[in-house]
């Protein structure tokens, strides 16, 4: 880091001189023009219109005779990167496969469509724009497809109800998760990205990482009702109560650790959070001797089981998330200073009183 000296010319405006080194590198010379970003947590930044850090927007990616499945990853990796819009190649035109690839991407990834269409190429273009787009209410809706998901699944494991379509459900998660994603990526380069999404980049973070868990949520409901549609018949009554009450102590545990992160509870729900997950993880290790000492238990249970382990530790990851955010903003300080405050000699005789 280096510092420099703010100063004045004529009309009061003020002016700080440039690293020769980074102008260098970055072919900025007198009379270049270059991007001031004034980012809402206090940064100036300032970047060149060709920057190496900054996304992308179009791109020309050769799909030749490629497995419809490698385009349909070229495609999402795209999306990930910020890529606006992607022109696909085919000399030899694109097969039917091919293009029900294609179709499969702009069909579960948000905003994005095909804008154009020949026989050698197809252009697919992201309309979102970041202005109209909440990550926060994204977050909201991913925890809400991943929790009833959970409870779902957990039903049918415990109560033998019907499945439900798991794999649809879990790409509703994939969906949102893969959007607030892709903006993820593209603010790490452009910080009016995040400006755009009313964020500053602590906040930006911690709402990726809990999407990033709530997506794995959703990954092991659908894993539970997965055992569920394949289980040969019912668990023991015993077994079934000791499930559904771990599984809803589990739900409980992701729920509150989003609420934290969201802005809806206090960094005492997150505490409160740990503390449940430090039980739940003995109660599971607990079943999981019972079913193993059991002996004659389906063993496709013991994956339901080690799928609701999981689960219970990405709500405590999310919880330690709230943590985190509580210590970079002063509120465990804050709250320690309330407490010391009631504890005073004065606080205790008027108590007394």
């Amino acid at each position: 880091m280096e510092t420099r000296k703010v100063q004045t010319v004529g009309g009061g405006t003020y002016t700080v001189s440039l690293p020769k080194e980074w102008a260098e590198s970055e072919n900025c010379t007198a009379g270049t023009t270059v991007n001031l970003h004034t980012h809402i947590d206090g940064l100036l930044v300032i970047q060149t219109p060709e920057s190496r850090t900054a996304p992308r927007n179009h791109v020309t990616l050769e799909a030749g005779n490629d497995d419809p499945a490698e385009i349909e990853q070229l495609l999402r990796a795209a999306y990930a990167a910020g890529v606006e819009s992607v022109v696909l190649e085919a000399p030899d035109s694109f097969t039917d496969k091919q293009h029900r690839a294609i179709e499969r991407v702009t069909r579960n990834l948000t905003g994005v469509t095909v804008a154009e269409e020949t026989e050698s190429q197809v252009t697919v273009q992201t309309l979102l724009d970041a202005r109209e787009v909440s990550v926060r209410q994204s977050v909201r809706q991913l925890q809400f497809v991943a929790l009833s998901m959970h409870r779902d699944a957990m039903a049918a494991l415990t109560t033998g109800t019907a499945g439900d379509r798991w794999a649809d459900r879990d790409d509703q998660a994939d969906r949102l998760y893969a959007m607030i994603d892709r903006y993820f990526e593209r603010s790490l380069g452009r910080l009016d990205e995040i400006d755009a999404l009313g964020l500053t980049r602590p906040e930006l973070f911690t709402l990726w990482g809990t999407a990033n868990d709530l997506e794995r949520v959703a990954d092991h409901a659908e894993r539970i009702g997965t055992v569920a549609d394949q289980l040969n018949g019912q668990p023991d009554g015993p077994i079934v109560t000791a499930l559904a009450d771990i599984a809803q102590d589990i739900h409980t545990i992701v729920k509150d650790a989003v609420s934290v992160i969201i802005g809806d509870a206090c960094v005492d729900t997150a505490r409160q959070t740990l503390a449940t997950r430090r039980d739940v993880r003995e109660r599971i290790t607990s079943l999981d001797r019972q079913l193993f000492e059991a002996g004659d238990a389906d063993y496709r249970l013991t994956r339901a089981l080690d799928s609701l382990a999981r689960t219970a530790e990405h709500g405590g990851n999310i919880a330690e998330f709230g943590l985190r955010m509580a210590v970079r903003d002063g509120a465990l300080t804050a709250d320690k200073a309330d407490t010391d405050e009631a504890n005073t000699p004065s606080s205790t005789a008027e108590t007394e009183s």
